[in-house]
């Protein structure tokens, strides 16, 4: 009898197992979405931890003043427009433009944003999710420009980080604050409730550098049509509106998306990645080496 191949190996001593195999699979979550006590004292009552403990997500209206957002909204065009910026590997520009797209690592480009991070009312309730100290996985600016706006074919984050970063477990949370106004129509975000507890294995191995192009328009790690089809039937698709301010805080394995911005209303958000630090991310699951740090973070240090 032969041995068994590393991708076998990898397969049967990992529960979350992806990008191995030449037929997709639906894994049921073991790990809890609220790590901490619902009953603990924070931003969240009760009630919210546990209404995110069931649908993986929630929503926080006006988490932001009126003259905080004015004052991001400013950053973001600084950046956009700072030729230094532009000219960083950091920078995603638009696959059909050459409008940003992203700027990754940004808590570390922005003191402005830095300061966003630390701020209880993000920390805080990152927190009370993950039951004690986190630090930054990953963060980010989304542009979605009108009239071009590039959206996010369905995926689950924890999929890619575990894969090409090496999150052992969903122990993370991301945080989203809109600085526009979200409609249903101009490339909002798109989760299926309760999808959490659902870990979709894809098809296709990750190639070298896959991030290079995966920023841009991300094809390998996106669920089979199938998968999505029982999880849309199972769950129903949310459309999170919202004003500028608002923020969503959704678990890292939600199945979630975003269409093409074709409307004239621009739509972009400041993005928070929070890793609790008993899940330190190890060598990449499922990928020839890691992605650089600026997207998946190895500093560990907690937020204080």
């Amino acid at each position: 009898m032969s041995a068994p191949s590393s991708s076998q190996t990898r397969t049967t001593q990992d529960r979350y197992y992806t990008r191995v195999s030449s037929e997709p699979a639906l894994i049921e979550r073991v790990e809890p979405t609220v790590w901490g006590s619902e009953s603990s004292a924070g931003m969240y009552g009760a009630q919210e931890l546990h209404g995110h403990a069931e649908k993986g997500f929630s929503q926080v209206p006006q988490l932001l003043t009126p003259d905080e957002v004015a004052g991001y909204a400013a950053e973001l065009d600084r950046l956009a427009t700072d030729p230094l910026v532009r000219a960083d590997d950091r920078c995603i520009v638009e696959k059909k433009s050459d409008e940003v797209r992203s700027i990754f690592e940004v808590h570390r480009i922005s003191d402005a944003i830095a300061r966003l991070v630390a701020d209880e009312r993000v920390v805080g309730r990152a927190r009370q999710i993950l039951g004690g100290d986190v630090y930054v996985h990953q963060s980010r600016i989304n542009y979605k420009p009108g009239f071009g706006g590039g959206g996010f074919y369905w995926h689950s984050d924890f999929e890619t980080w575990h894969a090409e970063d090496g999150m052992p477990t969903p122990r993370a949370v991301s945080c989203s604050i809109s600085l526009t106004e979200n409609y249903e129509y101009n490339g909002c975000l798109m989760i299926m409730p309760g999808s959490h507890r659902t870990f979709v294995s894809c098809v296709g191995e990750t190639p070298e550098d896959n991030y290079r192009s995966s920023l841009k328009e991300q094809e390998i790690g996106t669920p089979d049509p199938d998968s999505l089809t029982a999880l849309a039937n199972r769950h129903g698709i949310a459309m999170l509106t919202g004003k500028a301010g608002s923020a969503t805080f959704f678990d890292s394995n939600c199945m979630h998306g975003s269409g093409d911005n074709i409307t004239p209303y621009p739509r972009s958000n400041i993005f928070i990645v929070f890793n609790s630090v008993e899940n330190a991310c190890v060598e990449p699951y499922y990928a020839p080496r890691r992605r650089p740090e600026y997207i998946g973070a190895r500093d560990f240090t907690p937020v204080r």
